[in-house]
């Protein structure tokens, strides 16, 4: 959102002779081309804290590796690197991994400045960064996520050029600081590092009294904007609300103090409709432009669960993971188009929200996700991945950063959900880092571990499940799917290398197909189990993860419109289950079973298998996820089998109410952990490869279903293999009927 013209002033470096050409990294996406030393990342890079004077310090900086207890460096670095990409990106012009690196430039100071104070700000650095000007220390500062700004205006020179010199400190796996999925040993889900000043650095004057922070507080249910500002010293503050010339309301008052806006009839943000109000403030001379939204995120109850609400109605709120890696430029994307291509194409494949995950984005990233409507996961950064012998959690780092990043974007409208820990990587102390969250921020909800370990803190009961999606079960919080999906695909041209996923794909055809299967899934589990929310990995390719809808450099495995109608069923329709034939995940049922190979007719009626054991599924073993193991089943094979009977009703109608177009519409609920085959009547009912980690509905093969009887006996059976991993087999059958 712009109100005025920026005044943008941008000078040379330095003095030497300047060269800059980017690395060639394995794949490089199509905005690198337009990525000039002389015009960085040029847009203001703090949307909602915006000053109409500015002069962006990105582009070609002096640069040398580092070593520990240096002393600052006298005279010219050794060589030159592009500002604000990382040393170990190809965009860089580097592209080389360094634990400790110097950084140089210099600028100067223009003369309608005189008499401001000057303002220094880092979008952020990679992990410990200290900062002189002209030879005099600024500050140190830790943490690879947030901003920071220092006063330099008493460093300052009477003329001239100004020197900046910032020495980074990072040690990636070293260190039990949080870094999210960084790691010096990329592989599988673990990937390249970045090092150093990766965001935007710029420069401003401030009046001798300026805004210093403020915050913006919606409240749709009482038709106001709540908006404190502080300053560098106390004074009135001047409120104005635009919708977008027109002038909502003026307020003035004092700083420090809550100000309520009235907003008459106000026009609501959601991802449908992301309308965004202009707001101005103003404390003596100095005038911050920003935006807000007026949108409401809160828990209600439905059917006996808790539910997602966005301003007070129900929304289930479906998404891809989003890591934030760029194959050219590692955690920096190439350009804002890009940034806002991301989001787009997330809108595109109709998702109404993003999990951003474990990495924490610059203010651009999510300016467009409040432009383009679309809500946002942020999930805090992790200490000590995946990776093995690595050192102790930093648990006073984690919880200042997790502060630090609460209180940095809590006024960003799309944000909705705080996650504070992902698959217990990391995780500590996690009922009292949800109570220090809830305590900054009481308007949004707090997930406390995705996929991890759960202390019933917290809005959200969330499971990871793959590939095909799972639901847990509470009646306490909301219930989420945090994590699914991962169908792999490959685009010839277009991979970084190969390496595992959870299942992949040989043609689009089937890739879509699996995909709209999964959308089934979560239909049937949003309106029979309770399920609010639901998460796809993920949004693109990284390095040698190769589940993305998009490539790592941002080219669409399959077209869009199938995943965009399948994404729409999920969020607008319902899909009532009928049970015909009770699995075993809430009440056990006996199945006879046998580990050694039956006869060829095993699956007929009429076989007989009165030799064969008799337990409760379901069948497997301990720790295999989703599974509910009641028999033991530790070998490569099991069949089992049930006879049942559909019955009749007490009208004297069909069985059980059905009719044989209730029976069109039979499917299974099951979960298999490995292969398996399914037999209704000894007619093939599904064949099935790969695995689940929860119990999934798959239709039923149409000659299948004509075998069943409606009246007299019916057996369904089951060959299960265990090819590797975990293992578990169980299942029932019920009749599935959509609505919209």
């Amino acid at each position: 959102m712009r109100l005025f013209a920026f005044v943008f002033l941008a000078f040379p470096c330095f003095c030497f002779s300047q060269s800059w050409a980017p690395r060639q990294a394995r794949l490089m996406t199509r905005w690198a081309k337009d990525v000039r030393p002389d015009r960085v990342l040029p847009e203001y890079p703090r949307p909602q804290f915006e000053r109409s004077q500015w002069m962006n310090l990105n582009g070609l900086w002096q640069y040398q590796p580092g070593k520990d207890n240096e002393e600052v460096p006298s005279g010219k670095l050794s060589q030159t690197i592009l500002v604000p990409f990382p040393v170990e990106s190809a965009l860089s012009g580097v592209m080389e991994q360094h634990g400790r690196l110097w950084y140089r430039r210099t600028f100067v100071v223009p003369a309608a400045w005189k008499g401001q104070r000057l303002l220094l700000h880092f979008g952020a650095v990679d992990y410990e960064s200290e900062v002189w000007v002209n030879g005099k220390r600024q500050g140190l500062h830790t943490g690879g996520y947030d901003p920071f700004t220092y006063d330099i205006t008493d460093a300052l020179t009477g003329s001239g050029p100004q020197e900046i010199t910032v020495r980074v400190y990072d040690p990636t796996d070293n260190g039990g600081q949080p870094r999210g999925k960084q790691t010096l040993h990329p592989q599988g889900i673990m990937y390249t590092s970045t090092t150093g000043i990766w965001q935007t650095v710029w420069v401003e004057p401030v009046p001798a009294v300026h805004i210093s922070d403020f915050r913006v507080t919606p409240d749709v249910d009482r038709g106001l904007v709540r908006v404190i500002v502080s300053g560098s010293a106390p004074g009135p503050v001047t409120v104005v609300v635009r919708d977008g010339a027109r002038v909502v309301r003026a307020v003035t008052a004092l700083s420090d103090a809550p100000i309520e806006v009235p907003i008459p009839s106000a026009k609501l943000w959601s991802p449908d409709s992301p309308f965004l109000y202009g707001l101005e403030l103003q404390l003596s001379s100095d005038t911050v432009h920003s935006y807000f939204g007026m949108r409401k995120i809160s828990i209600g109850s439905d059917g006996g669960y808790k539910k997602l609400y966005l301003n007070n109605k129900f929304l289930f709120e479906l998404g891809p993971l989003d890591q934030g890696f760029w194959p050219d430029g590692i955690y920096t994307a190439p350009t804002d188009e890009a940034i806002r291509n991301d989001i787009q194409k997330i809108k595109d494949y109709g998702f109404n929200m993003v999990r951003k995950h474990i990495k924490v984005e610059p203010y651009r990233w999510y300016y467009w996700a409040d432009k383009l409507g679309l809500l946002v996961w942020q999930d805090m950064p992790s200490p000590n991945s995946y990776t093995e012998h690595t050192p102790p959690v930093d648990t006073a780092a984690f919880a200042s950063e997790l502060r630090r990043m609460v209180q940095t974007h809590w006024n960003t409208p799309s944000i909705v959900t705080w996650v504070i820990f992902n698959e217990a990587q990391g995780q500590h102390n996690t009922a009292g880092l949800v109570s220090m969250v809830r305590g900054l921020d009481s308007t949004r909800l707090i997930n406390q571990a995705s996929g991890g370990n759960h202390f019933g803190v917290g809005d959200f009961l969330d499971i990871h499940s793959y590939p095909a999606p799972g639901v847990p079960k509470s009646h306490s919080q909301v219930l989420a799917c945090g994590e699914y999906g991962g169908i792999g695909y490959i685009v010839p041209g277009h991979t970084w290398a190969t390496g595992p996923t959870y299942i992949m794909m040989d043609s689009v055809a089937a890739y879509t197909s699996l995909y709209d299967d999964f959308a089934n899934d979560l239909v049937i589990f949003k309106t029979n189990n309770g399920l609010s929310a639901a998460v796809y990995t993920e949004t693109t390719d990284v390095e040698v993860e190769l589940n993305g809808l998009m490539t790592y450099d941002r080219i669409p495995k399959a077209p869009i419109a199938a995943f965009r109608a399948s994404n729409y069923k999920v969020i607008h329709f319902k899909h009532y289950i009928h049970s015909v034939l009770p699995s075993s995940s809430d009440s056990p049922r006996v199945w006879r079973y046998t580990f050694t190979p039956p006869a060829a007719d095993w699956s007929s009626l009429a076989f007989n298998d009165a030799a064969w054991k008799s337990g409760l599924a379901g069948f497997g073993t301990e720790g295999t996820p989703g599974a509910v193991v009641r028999t033991v089943w530790d070998g490569k094979d099991i069949w089992i089998r049930q006879t049942f009977s559909l019955g009749r009703s007490p009208s004297g109608g069909y069985p059980l109410g059905l009719s044989p177009s209730d029976l069109e519409n039979l499917v299974l609920n099951l979960h298999h952990d490995d292969e398996c085959e399914v037999y209704l009547n000894g007619v093939l009912a599904a064949k099935l490869g790969g695995w689940t980690s929860a119990y999934s509905v798959f239709p039923v093969y149409p000659a299948a279903k004509k075998a069943l009887r409606l009246r007299g006996p019916n057996v369904i059976a089951i060959h299960c293999h265990q090819d590797r991993g975990g293992q578990y087999i169980d299942a029932g059958l019920s009749v599935l009927s959509a609505t919209r």
